[in-house]
């Protein structure tokens, strides 16, 4: 889990390519909660989370919101 603090220091394109990895691993750990070879589910909600907050950094950059 990264703080938000942590994710504004990064750049735009790497914000882009977290999100990508961290959408993939969401998937992942979804495909293994449907054939119940989950280990820790609560990791469903950290992906969910992590992947939220990603795109509210990057909205934010689109809009011009101040953070």
């Amino acid at each position: 889990m990264t703080k938000p603090a942590e994710l504004r220091e990064k750049s735009t394109d790497q914000l882009e390519f977290s999100l990508r990895e961290t959408q993939e691993q969401l998937f992942r750990l979804r495909f293994q909660a449907a054939t119940e070879k989950l280990d820790a589910p609560s990791n469903l909600r950290k992906f969910r989370r992590e992947i939220a907050r990603l795109k509210t950094i990057l909205r934010q950059r689109d809009t011009g919101t101040p953070q």
